[in-house]
């Protein structure tokens, strides 16, 4: 089997720098795109096996992505990357079918395990958010 196919979702250009350089080895990043409306395009068009996306996007937050592609695409695990750590986002995120929640303070640490978890079955909280 190939490696996990990665895409990603967010409007700072130094985070997605960033995820790129933490992923770039172990995981096929087969894209990036700044804003909610895009991800769900290009989730569409090129079916990755896991979106990191955050919540707070231009255009179309990471909530309503994730709630607009369950009703098309049901196989691609959703990430949460973001700096959210109220309990009313990870419950928002999870409602809306996210198989993980990273905060970006954790993402040298946690992305990796959460993306892993996410494409094998298994819900992902980071450590430092979990009550």
């Amino acid at each position: 089997m190939g490696k996990i196919r990665v895409l990603l979702a967010d409007d700072n250009d130094a985070v997605v720098e960033r995820v790129r350089a933490i992923l770039g080895a172990d995981f096929e990043i087969v894209g990036a795109v700044c804003n909610g409306l895009e991800a769900v395009a290009e989730t569409q068009r090129l079916d990755p096996d896991v979106l990191v996306i955050d919540i707070s996007m231009p255009i179309l937050d990471g909530l309503e992505s994730t709630r607009r592609l369950r009703v098309t695409n049901r196989r691609t695990k959703i990430v949460f990357l973001t700096v959210h750590r109220d309990q009313d986002f990870i419950t928002a995120a999870f409602s809306a079918g996210a198989s993980a929640y990273v905060t970006k303070s954790d993402v040298t640490t946690d992305l990796m395990p959460a993306i892993h978890d996410a494409f094998e079955g298994r819900t992902y909280v980071s450590q430092s958010v979990q009550t």
